[in-house]
């Protein structure tokens, strides 16, 4: 394992000595830009899903990292949960959608997708670190990695073992849930990982009589919490039927609102990723 040459980090790292990362030389990952949650249940998978599918409309090459080991969602968001990894002598090949998404998640190497994975952290911290040195990704411009939820001991695996661009948080507009995302932010910031913002789902819904929008919470809380963090909200979704069809694998029913909210969105995280 090559630990410089091939890292997306090479050129920008301050602490050679002490990393902790291995790269695959048969690969050459250009940036990696992770989604987070501080608490499962948030949409941070349809995130994913959402930024990778308009980067590969941009015209980058683009691949996922099902890192969410025990409750992997992937595969049935791209509608590919009857497709399997291949293991081979070089390594693993990821499934890759129609579209081009290179895709690596454990429901795409056991039997079925109802099958639970009964591991202990360091064995499912082992496989996510296995999913980026021993996957056969090749040349990509961005790898998304679906984060686990919660910042514990396989959150830190990853921030520790893979040269990650920076984060995207997901939340929902609720104190409790603004309080969780808020450790997940400083946990990220403490291994000094940039945080490029947070994406707020389920923020509002469109009123079928007048077409206004009518915000479900009171964000007030919300503010306060990522204005004394110093984080920008990069988008809002609605909760509506569009993205409650992605976990059936209809992504390409988006219309043509919610289509420019994944631009925007998207748009505004590389811009970050380019400061």
């Amino acid at each position: 394992m090559s630990n410089c040459q091939t890292c997306p980090s090479n050129g920008n790292c301050n602490d050679k000595e002490n990393c902790m990362i291995e790269n695959n030389p048969m690969n050459n990952v250009k940036k990696i830009i992770g989604v987070m949650s501080g608490k499962g249940g948030v949409g941070k998978s349809t995130v994913s899903v959402l930024l990778a599918k308009k980067l590969k409309e941009m015209g980058y090459k683009v691949g996922i990292l099902d890192a969410d080991i025990t409750g992997p969602s992937i595969p049935r968001l791209l509608n590919i949960s009857e497709k399997r990894a291949e293991a081979t002598e070089i390594g693993i090949i990821p499934v890759t959608t129609e579209e081009g998404i290179k895709v690596m998640s454990l429901n795409l190497l056991i039997d079925a997708e109802t099958q639970p994975v009964i591991w202990r952290g360091p064995v499912i911290a082992g496989a996510v670190k296995q999913f980026w040195t021993d996957v056969l990704w090749e040349e990509l411009d961005y790898l998304i990695i679906d984060m686990p939820p919660g910042t514990g001991d396989v959150a830190l695996t990853v921030m520790q073992s893979i040269p990650i661009s920076g984060v995207v948080m997901v939340s929902v507009p609720q104190d409790l849930v603004s309080m969780i995302v808020a450790k997940a932010i400083i946990m990220a910031r403490k291994m000094n990982i940039n945080v490029l913002g947070v994406v707020q789902n389920m923020s509002y819904i469109i009123c079928p009589g007048c077409n206004e929008k009518i915000k479900l919470f009171d964000e007030e809380e919300q503010d306060i919490t990522l204005d004394n963090l110093d984080i920008n909200i990069l988008g809002e979704f609605p909760m509506c039927k569009e993205i409650v069809d992605i976990s059936k694998g209809k992504i390409e029913n988006l219309g043509s609102d919610l289509d420019g909210i994944v631009t925007s969105i998207t748009e505004r995280i590389l811009k970050e990723l380019d400061k």
